[in-house]
C-alpha cells in the first residue's frame, strides 16, 4: 500500500466513524486537494485489495475489517501516550478510581462507568468471577445494530465473553479484536478493546469496551489502556 493509499484509507475510516455513512470520492478529493478521478482510482485499488467495500449500491465506500486492522496496526504506543486532548477524560476516570481506592470492586466499576460515558460504548470489566457490564443502551443505539442480525450476534458475544476471557486469557496490556477477529459473534460488526491488569482479584483482570467497528480507535484505545494502567497502579 502506498503512503497516499494509507492516508486515504485513514481518512475513510475517520470520516465514517464521524458520520456513519459511506464516504465518497468528492469528499476525499476536497480533503486531499486532488481530482475525484485520482481518488476514485486509488479507492479502486484499496477495494481490490480488500481494505474498503461498497455497501449495497452506494457510491461511497466503508472500511472492511481488514482495512480497520491495517489502520489500528499503525497506531503506535507513542501516539497513544501523546494524546493531551484526552487529559480531561483520563482525569475523569482517575477521579472515579481514586475516590474508591479503598474498595477495589467499586474502583473498577467506576473506571468502567467512566469509559461508558467517554466512549459511548458498552463498558466491561472482570471483578473476580463476575463480569461487570454497563452501557448496553449505548451499544444498541448505534445504527449498525438496528438492522440485520448484528444485535443478536453482539448479544451472543456478551453471553460468552466471560468464559472466553477465562479460557483465552489475552496477555497483552492492550488487546483489540475487530469484527470477524472476535472469538464469538464473528458477524457482529463489533470491536472489543480490552486491557489486562493486575488487581486484588486476579493477575488477569480485564477492563475494556465493546462498540461498533466504526469508532475512533486511537481515542478509545488510549482511554482503555490508561484505565487499565490506572487501576493496576491504584489497586
Amino acid at each position: 500500500m502506498t503512503e497516499r493509499q494509507m492516508a486515504i484509507l485513514a481518512a475513510i475510516i475517520e470520516q465514517y466513524a464521524e458520520v456513519a455513512s459511506p464516504v465518497g470520492s468528492v469528499t476525499l478529493a476536497k480533503l486531499f486537494g486532488v481530482s475525484s478521478a485520482t481518488i476514485r482510482s486509488e479507492m479502486a485499488k484499496l477495494e481490490e485489495a480488500g481494505f474498503i467495500k461498497a455497501p449495497h449500491t452506494s457510491a461511497g465506500r466503508i472500511p472492511t475489517d481488514k482495512g480497520y486492522r491495517v489502520y489500528v496496526n499503525t497506531i503506535t504506543d507513542a501516539q497513544l501516550s501523546d494524546m493531551p486532548k484526552l487529559d480531561r477524560g483520563v482525569k475523569a476516570i482517575e477521579a472515579r478510581v481514586s475516590s474508591q481506592q479503598s474498595r477495589a470492586d467499586r474502583a473498577i466499576r467506576g473506571a468502567v462507568d467512566g469509559l461508558v460515558e467517554l466512549t459511548r460504548n458498552l463498558g466491561l470489566a472482570t471483578i473476580g468471577d463476575e463480569l461487570y457490564i454497563n452501557g448496553i443502551g449505548n451499544l444498541f443505539s448505534h445504527p449498525e445494530f438496528l438492522v440485520g442480525d448484528h444485535a443478536q450476534q453482539v448479544a451472543r458475544l456478551l453471553d460468552n465473553l466471560e468464559p472466553w476471557l477465562r479460557e483465552a486469557a489475552p496477555n497483552e496490556p492492550l488487546n483489540v479484536y475487530i469484527g470477524s477477529e472476535n472469538p464469538i459473534g464473528k458477524s457482529s460488526g463489533a470491536s472489543l478493546i480490552i486491557s489486562k491488569f493486575c488487581s486484588p482479584f486476579s493477575d488477569h483482570s480485564y477492563i475494556g469496551v465493546l462498540g461498533p467497528t466504526r469508532q475512533d480507535y486511537a481515542r478509545t484505545m488510549h482511554l482503555v489502556s490508561r484505565a487499565g494502567r490506572m487501576l493496576e497502579e491504584s489497586l
